[in-house]
């Protein structure tokens, strides 16, 4: 690394003198991941920038990703590699994970500019919800048992045209809908195009004339 360089702590970086302070970068290694997603952690450095450098024995590594693991949900799987800086020996960990909210020891936290910060109950409640916010929707939400065949390609056809676009093929066309995630058909899908949607949804009422109109652009 350029000796001309100064590591900086900040809302993706901590930094950590020694393992000694394990549980605090543990710590920090969740409200980053709450905040963005992913950052790195350096052991052997002082929060100024000073490299003091870090005594790693033969089970150090070991030791740091059990405790990581042990103490962190859900579970993430960090890189954790020994690096030398200005020549001295230093740990790095490189992490990442989308499966918010974290937990360090049972308790969530943010990251705000270098600082760790434990999320409220208000907070922690709004994360979830915001990460859950598609699975609410119930429109958009899987229809576990329904495939193509359940669906009428005539109908899909005259709304593609409806639309003034030229008709492809039926996989295509639900895509472009909107209405296939994770390669399975939405509830809406099956309302919309099913041939016979009250075999998926027995209590709802289906005696609404079809429209050819989308609120979803075919491009």
């Amino acid at each position: 690394m350029d000796s001309n360089f100064k590591l900086k702590e900040s809302e993706t970086l901590e930094l950590k003198k020694s393992t000694a302070q394990l549980k605090p970068g543990i710590i920090s290694i969740v409200a980053i991941l709450n905040k963005h997603q992913g950052g790195k952690l350096y052991f052997g450095i002082k929060d100024d920038g000073t490299i003091l450098g870090q005594n790693i024995g033969e089970d150090t590594l070991r030791s740091i990703s059990q405790t990581i693991s042990a103490n962190i949900e859900p579970k993430i799987y960090p890189s954790i590699r020994q690096v030398s800086i200005e020549g001295k020996t230093c740990i790095e960990i490189e992490f990442q994970g989308n499966d918010v909210p974290y937990f360090a020891y049972g308790k969530a936290y943010i990251r705000t500019s270098d600082e760790d910060k434990l999320l409220s109950m208000r907070e922690l409640e709004n994360m979830i919800l915001r990460k859950n916010r598609s699975q609410l929707k119930w429109d958009t939400a899987i229809c576990r048992d329904a495939i193509l065949d359940d669906l009428s390609e005539e109908k899909v056809r005259k709304i593609v045209k409806a639309a003034g676009k030229e008709y492809t093929n039926f996989d295509n066309s639900l895509r472009k809908l909107k209405l296939i995630e994770e390669g399975k058909l939405t509830n809406a899908a099956v309302v919309l195009f099913g041939k016979t949607p009250e075999t998926f949804f027995s209590n709802a009422s289906f005696d609404v004339p079809f429209l050819p109109q989308t609120t979803h652009p075919i491009s």
